[in-house]
């Protein structure tokens, strides 16, 4: 573990970034090519965008990207997805016109808890956020479409009893994965990655207007943190 931390923190800026471009050119390309499968949909192309992007988190702890440069390609991400709501700049993503402001959310989101985490050189909490909303609101919304037979009214939205399953097993399991890379299989880890998904599960049901993308990475990060603090003193 120790050779890994340093053979991977001895990468340069340059190389951190050539990686995570590298890794961004790969889902473009999945996303292009999900665009002209028989199977694709414009749902299914966001989805694969939504996924794929969320995994840029990883990367930069992995690589140990310093939060300078994620901050950074967040804002910049984030001024480039306001301009794409009026101007056809990321048309697998937004729709011109499209009244979601989803995609603005989630590059902030992911600014935001690098602020907050890096600094205190607890990367895992924001990599918990962000992977929640990466896997579970992207695979509640494919499951919850495709097969979601359960219909649920919220706020004049409809999501459904499947697609909310699908929410809390995938944030379930990501809670329990990144933790117990960082702390070790602790019991009583059970039980904080649970209420993590019942969080996240929660805030995900109770959204408009893409603001999920906000609340639920914040939420589910911030629980974690607080949990792991005053329940496990870790």
């Amino acid at each position: 573990m120790l050779d890994r931390e340093l053979s991977l923190g001895a990468l340069s800026p340059t190389t951190q970034i050539i990686a995570v471009a590298v890794w961004l050119g790969l889902v473009s390309l999945a996303a292009l090519v999900g665009k002209r499968s028989p199977f694709g949909s414009p749902e299914v192309v966001r989805k694969i965008v939504h996924i794929g992007t969320g995994n840029v988190i990883l990367l930069a702890w992995w690589f140990y990207i310093p939060a300078w440069i994620g901050i950074g390609a967040s804002v910049l991400f984030g001024f480039i997805t306001l301009a794409s709501y009026w101007l056809p700049i990321l048309p697998m993503i937004n729709g011109v016109g499209r009244q979601s402001w989803g995609t603005f959310f989630y590059s902030m989101s992911i600014g935001l808890l690098i602020t907050v985490f890096w600094p205190l050189a607890m990367p895992q909490y924001a990599v918990i956020g962000i992977l929640i909303m990466a896997w579970g609101d992207g695979l509640a919304a494919l499951i919850g479409q495709r097969w979601g037979q359960h219909p649920i009214q919220i706020w004049g939205g409809t999501k459904s009893l499947e697609g909310s399953g699908t929410m809390a097993v995938v944030s379930f399991i990501v809670s329990i994965l990144v933790l117990w890379s960082c702390q070790g299989p602790i019991g009583a880890t059970w039980g904080v990655a649970l209420v993590i998904a019942i969080l996240a599960t929660v805030l995900e049901l109770f959204s408009k207007f893409g603001i999920d993308n906000l609340t639920v990475p914040l939420g589910s990060g911030a629980i974690a943190f607080a949990l792991n603090h005053l329940w496990l003193g870790l």
